[in-house]
């Protein structure tokens, strides 16, 4: 694999996702663990406790998902992995990347009115989005000079 030129990953979102999958894991081990305390009526066992424990976890772990998008750009394409999937795209598909007016994070287009998003870069990164859209175009002129590369309406 060859170096990139620049890699790109959300700023806000990974905090919001660490710290509900820490909330979404602690609620059903507590719940978990305090069901046989006390009676309702209904009888749990080990079994439960431990499925409502593991059902928090993975709950948890679905929502870490969204701390995984990363955009790399370099001589070999654009590589993009958003929430389950990773594609690396050669330059020769590249024709540019947009960020549309309301959209939550940039997508990168290609031939045929095709694109993949790119949630690496969202909007509620406001400052930092800009920035890695500007620097992402630029590397996009850089390898593709007969792209244009300007912005989204």
């Amino acid at each position: 694999m060859s170096e990139w030129d620049l890699v790109v990953k959300p700023h806000l979102t990974p905090y919001f996702a660490y710290a509900a999958a820490i909330v979404i894991a602690t609620a059903h081990i507590a719940v978990g663990f305090l069901l046989k305390v006390g009676t309702s009526g209904v009888i749990f066992r080990t079994a439960d406790q431990v499925a409502i424990a593991l059902l928090g976890v993975v709950i948890a772990c679905i929502v870490l998902l969204f701390a995984r998008p990363r955009l790399r750009v370099g001589a070999d394409g654009v590589a993009v992995r958003n929430l389950l999937t990773y594609r690396l795209i050669p330059w020769s598909e590249v024709e540019g990347i947009s960020f549309h007016r309301g959209a939550r994070w940039a997508r990168l287009d290609l031939p045929d009115d095709e694109y993949v998003p790119v949630m690496a870069i969202q909007a509620i990164d406001k400052g930092r989005a800009v920035d890695a859209m500007d620097r992402v175009r630029a590397l996009v002129h850089r390898y593709r000079p007969d792209v244009s590369s300007t912005p989204a309406p």
